[in-house]
């Protein structure tokens, strides 16, 4: 046990508490992390990032479950098309270029990010919702009371194009664990403007059960290595995993917080930053 990662724990809590209160994969923060501060190759990266990746979405899940605030029927729908590519992804991790991967998720990141930050009139995207413009299947009418007695009224549409980018979200997440949340958000809030305290327990219930997948075949690869540094990964996540814990039931009580638009925005810029990371990443370490 190295105990001079201490330092992790509260960083952990942070990188949690936001990944949760955004609905993005906390795997996206911890990957290039433990890459530049750990020196950690970047599959095992992957692999310890996506363990504390599952603590922390799992701690967030309970949050947002009491608060009944998940769509359960939202996370059926995108979860069957996410978790079988996120084990796909995993398999095949060691062999797709990681430059070229992380070129194609960064330039979409850059896309998802430039979609939430532009200006939009939310009115008049209700109206083409509701009215079937650009939707290839019906809107379907949601409601979800939650735990507080609020009533979130919303249209689920455009689950065709949801499956895809989950499905597309997941294969990454298995093959450089992030771009889920992100993938959830653009269709959740962006393109069918799902209301930001039910899209983001639908993105975070959805990460965590396909992070789980993907960390499990990446730990079967793992620890049928030989000469795997078994230590160092359970050094890292001996103080990563109470952080999340912690971070995760901070993060629905922030979402709470913030106004939806500036949510929006602030996932804009926050894609912006990771699609930069990831570039840094692919071209300077």
């Amino acid at each position: 046990m190295d105990l001079s990662l201490w330092w992790l724990f509260p960083v952990a809590i942070m990188i949690a508490a936001v990944a949760n209160g955004a609905g993005i994969g906390g795997a996206t923060f911890f990957s290039p992390l433990f890459v530049v501060a750990l020196g950690l190759e970047p599959s095992v990266a992957i692999g310890a990032a996506l363990v504390t990746e599952v603590f922390g979405f799992a701690s967030g899940v309970i949050a947002h479950a009491r608060a009944k605030a998940i769509d359960w029927q939202v996370v059926r729908l995108l979860t069957t098309a996410a978790v079988p590519a996120a084990i796909v992804g995993s398999l095949l991790a060691g062999i797709a270029p990681e430059l070229f991967l992380k070129m194609i998720l960064a330039l979409g990141l850059t896309g998802i990010a430039v979609t939430f930050v532009r200006h939009h009139d939310p009115a008049e995207q209700d109206v083409e919702i509701k009215m079937g413009i650009d939707v290839v299947q019906p809107a379907t009418a949601r409601r979800i009371v939650t735990a507080d007695n609020t009533v979130y009224e919303y249209e689920l549409c455009r689950t065709s194009e949801g499956r895809t980018g989950a499905g597309i979200g997941g294969l990454f997440v298995g093959l450089i664990s992030t771009g889920l949340g992100e993938a959830n958000s653009f269709t959740l809030v962006k393109r069918c403007r799902v209301p930001s305290r039910i899209a983001v327990a639908v993105s975070v219930t959805t990460v965590a059960i396909t992070a789980l997948a993907a960390s499990v075949t990446h730990a079967i690869s793992f620890f049928t290595t030989p000469g795997s540094d078994i230590g160092t990964i359970t050094s890292i996540i001996m103080f990563t995993v109470p952080g999340v814990i912690i971070g995760g039931q901070l993060g629905p009580a922030f979402i709470r917080r913030v106004p939806e638009q500036r949510l929006i925005r602030s996932l804009g810029w926050l894609f912006f930053a990771i699609a930069g990371l990831t570039l840094f990443e692919a071209f300077v370490l």
